[in-house]
């Protein structure tokens, strides 16, 4: 008898799980899957990745509540949202690849739809941080035309929608400390101290 049950449950999820694999192939051909998410276990938790048609529009920590990302992705972008690893094969792989130290850029596509303004300054500028450098939060402000902004460029870092590939977590205090990061102080330390082994 117990056998039986435990067939079934494995039966009924395979057909869930081949069910949702249709719902995402559907959905996805017919233009409705505006938001694809899926999980990736890495060294430093367990991140979110979420994508539009454009690219990669959001990359979350554990500490950040992934529910609670998710939410705010139906709001800012569509209700349209739906578990669809699919899609995010390629930023995964890359992902995986940095933490296995075989790759120092990321080349997916990203959409930055929720960066503006002086935010979206300070963040199109850490993209031009190499591998293993480090800038302060003064001179991202130097560097953006806003010198005296060090405080604001802190607060964008912070609001960095993409952490890890667009890496924030280069940007240190001008005293050398790490400072805070969207993942927590361990996840920074862990991906400067990644970077610079």
């Amino acid at each position: 008898m117990t056998s039986n049950l435990f067939d079934s449950l494995a039966a009924d999820e395979k057909t869930l799980a081949r069910l949702h694999l249709r719902l995402e192939q559907d959905a996805d051909s017919e233009g409705v899957l505006d938001v694809a998410y899926r999980t990736l276990d890495t060294p430093v938790g367990t991140l979110l990745l979420a994508a539009t048609r454009a690219g990669l529009v959001r990359v979350a920590y554990d500490i950040e509540g992934h529910d609670a990302v998710l939410a705010l992705l139906a709001d800012a972008v569509s209700p349209r949202v739906l578990h669809a690893p699919a899609r995010l094969d390629s930023a995964a792989h890359q992902i995986e690849e940095y933490f296995a130290k075989r790759r120092t850029t990321f080349d997916v596509p990203i959409d930055m739809r929720l960066a503006d303004g002086f935010r979206r300054s300070v963040i199109e500028h850490l993209r031009d941080i190499g591998y293993g450098h480090r800038e302060t939060y003064a001179t991202v402000a130097a560097a953006i035309g806003h010198p005296r902004a060090v405080r604001a460029v802190g607060t964008a870092c912070s609001r960095n929608p993409l952490p890890v590939v667009i890496p924030c977590h280069r940007v240190v205090r001008s005293d050398g400390s790490t400072g805070q990061y969207i993942g927590g102080p361990l996840a920074k330390s862990a991906l400067l101290d990644l970077e610079a082994a």
